[in-house]
């Protein structure tokens, strides 16, 4: 079996085992997907979630946001940890887009990557959530669980597994597909316990699992 055709089989078990998959991230604006995307490195997006309510009862808009001291941003954030430079990543961030593109997040890869804090696992995220474009999110639990399908071989860095998963993965699926391994990686293939193998849809294709 080719990789390609093991990365099929593998989208189409997960679509059958978790047919409605969405970001857990919450938000109704694409800046507040930036913002909270910043706030959930090396955090829970269940904390990230309630930290934000806080944070845009206080600074309901991205000129507000702009505007804020980034010691009263940090001052909010901090249960998210490292408060000090994603408070200042997010004002930074916010202030560009309120200078550059009138408050407007832009809808071209580059031009997320350019802002500050962004980097291509954000900027993927917002391109095929907010604007349902093709896009891979190499988060943990991706990384994790495409090492152990043996969709990649031992690949760690995040840019060079992305690389490896578009030429496996369909573009109309990307986002969708790392969407579920992120449920997946939470409810089986686990990365504080040894994985549940015997109750996994990917029994029999998985790597790690045998064939």
């Amino acid at each position: 079996m080719t990789k390609k055709q093991r990365a099929l089989e593998i989208i189409e078990r997960l679509k059958k085992e978790y047919p409605e998959t969405v970001c857990t991230l919450e938000y109704d604006q694409a800046w507040k997907l930036l913002v909270s995307v910043r706030l959930a490195a090396q955090c829970t997006d269940a904390r990230v979630n309630v930290v934000v309510e806080k944070l845009y009862e206080k600074f309901p808009d991205v000129n507000a946001l702009a505007a804020a001291d980034v010691k009263e941003i940090e001052e909010i954030v901090h249960p998210c940890g490292l408060g000090n430079s994603k408070a200042r990543d997010i004002s930074a961030c916010m202030r560009t887009l309120r200078d550059e593109y009138g408050g407007k997040v832009p809808e071209d890869f580059e031009r997320l990557l350019a802002l500050p804090g962004v980097g291509r696992k954000s900027a993927n995220l917002i391109m095929g959530d907010v604007f349902g474009k093709p896009a891979i999110v190499t988060d943990t639990h991706c990384i994790r669980l495409v090492n152990r399908m043996g969709l990649v071989d031992g690949i760690k860095e995040p840019a060079k597994v992305e690389k490896e998963l578009w030429k496996l993965i369909p573009p109309q699926e990307g986002n969708d597909f790392c969407h579920r391994l992120v449920d997946h990686g939470r409810a089986v293939c686990t990365a504080r316990t040894k994985p549940y193998c015997d109750r996994c849809c990917l029994l029999g294709i998985c790597k790690q699992a045998g064939i």
